[in-house]
């Protein structure tokens, strides 16, 4: 595990040379894609840390978005803001994501992930945009830190009962009574802010708005999966308890899914109705999650790649449309396929992503997800008629109000794109399109 931490510590002390950062960050997800050719359960053991399948999956989706970050953050550096600073805590970031991906101590599991709280406020709070940016990070970090403190209790109550808290030795033998439910819904609700489930997503909306485009892509890239992943690391030990609640947490997602698609469709921020359609997309690798199905678990962890690559595009997207026409708002800045005609193909790229067209990830989980669902419960495609059909529809609607229209004449006749634009928006939807040929390595089958 220590050639994956050493390179990004040995990246903090040459925080001041923006290129070598750039190379270095990408030769790491060099390295850490040659790593998928293994056929072990758990490797690369040591110090309390190790990878499977999901967690591999989880680093180098992390190595991906950080190293496209700073490519795409290259404003940063020309309008000299602080460029060795802002390095340094997408840095100090990262390593807090490989560290709580890798640990299999639930303690070093629960600091590493509060400790990749602090990196992204100071993202928002010191390169944000507008001044509510400090209401944003106060939101996000009173949201995850008031139901993170229950998940810190849970884990010593663990250790005193268990004496341990190496996640392998766990057992799931936990009968259902009113303690061991406390219990459960105290370890759970920590993730279910982070991923964020309807009705604890107020905070992700204001954050993703008022972030700056690096930590717009971080949040919704990898940030958000650390719930989906905690989930996916605390429900082994309760799996009696959590299905004798499944039924609430899937009526909650579902519904709320259809209600967060129904505002997709009032949002005039860009920004807003990327973010918003995030929760949508994490309401269904929520219920997957929770109904303990192998097809469950599989659409869940292909959802979060494609979401993570597709949603992180699409604010690189807003964010280009945003530094040349100085508004988030579809309301001014429409009519780019006059403005920016050769971007108008990458828009409607990733407009096709994110309604799960094929050839995406996305498409490949939605099945998944939606199988597993109607094999649970049948009733359920109700809410998935209307979360498939919505999905698509504020999706269209995003990308014709952006389009099409006339726009703003005083501002500029034409603005193409940079070659290092089009480089991040291809990394984006390479990995995205292209791992559909070999979803074995996605979801771990």
């Amino acid at each position: 595990m220590l050639k994956f931490l050493l390179p990004v510590i040995l990246l903090m002390k040459y925080k001041n040379n923006w290129s070598l950062v750039q190379v270095g960050l990408g030769l790491l997800s060099f390295l850490v894609g040659l790593g998928c050719f293994h056929n072990m359960y758990i490797y690369s053991l040591g110090f309390n840390l190790g990878m499977d399948y999901i967690s591999y999956i989880m680093v180098y989706l992390s190595v991906w978005i950080s190293f496209l970050v700073v490519i795409a953050s290259e404003r940063v550096k020309f309008t000299l803001n602080y460029p060795s600073m802002f390095v340094l805590v997408n840095l100090i970031l990262l390593f807090s994501l490989i560290l709580t991906f890798c640990s299999f101590n639930y303690l070093l599991f629960y600091i590493s992930f509060e400790m990749s709280l602090i990196p992204t406020l100071i993202l928002i709070l010191g390169w944000g945009y507008q001044p509510e940016r400090i209401q944003a990070g106060i939101y996000m970090f009173f949201y995850t830190l008031a139901l993170s403190l229950p998940l810190l209790g849970s884990l010593l109550y663990l250790y005193m009962s268990e004496y341990s808290l190496t996640m392998t030795l766990m057992g799931s033998v936990l009968e259902l009574s009113w303690v061991n439910s406390l219990w459960y819904f105290s370890s759970v609700m920590a993730f279910l802010v982070k991923l964020p489930m309807y009705m604890f997503h107020l905070w992700l909306p204001k954050a993703h708005v008022e972030a700056p485009v690096a930590g717009s892509m971080i949040l919704a890239g990898v940030l958000l999966k650390l719930g989906g992943y905690g989930l996916v690391r605390i429900l082994y030990m309760f799996q009696k308890i959590s299905l004798n609640f499944s039924w609430l947490w899937v009526s909650i997602s579902l519904v709320g899914g259809v209600i967060v698609s129904l505002l997709c469709l009032r949002q005039v921020d860009i920004k807003s109705l990327i973010a918003y359609s995030s929760v949508v997309h994490m309401s269904m690798v929520l219920c997957g999650l929770m109904i303990f199905s192998w097809w469950g678990l599989m659409g869940a962890v292909v959802m979060m790649v494609g979401h993570g690559l597709c949603s992180s595009g699409l604010f690189c997207l807003a964010n280009m449309a945003y530094e040349r026409m100085g508004s988030r708002s579809l309301l001014v800045s429409k009519g780019l396929l006059n403005f920016m005609p050769s971007m108008g193909l990458w828009w409607f790229l990733f407009s096709v992503g994110n309604m799960a067209a094929p050839p995406t990830l996305n498409l490949f989980g939605g099945i998944n997800l939606i199988i597993s669902l109607m094999s649970w419960s049948s009733f359920s495609i109700l809410s998935l008629m209307f979360l498939s059909f919505f999905s698509a529809a504020y999706t269209l609607y995003m990308y014709s109000l952006s389009q099409h229209g006339v726009f703003l004449n005083s501002l500029y006749s034409c603005s193409s794109g940079k070659v290092r634009e089009y480089l991040v928006l291809f990394l984006h939807w390479f990995p995205l399109n292209v791992l559909v040929l070999n979803l074995n390595l996605v979801s771990g089958v």
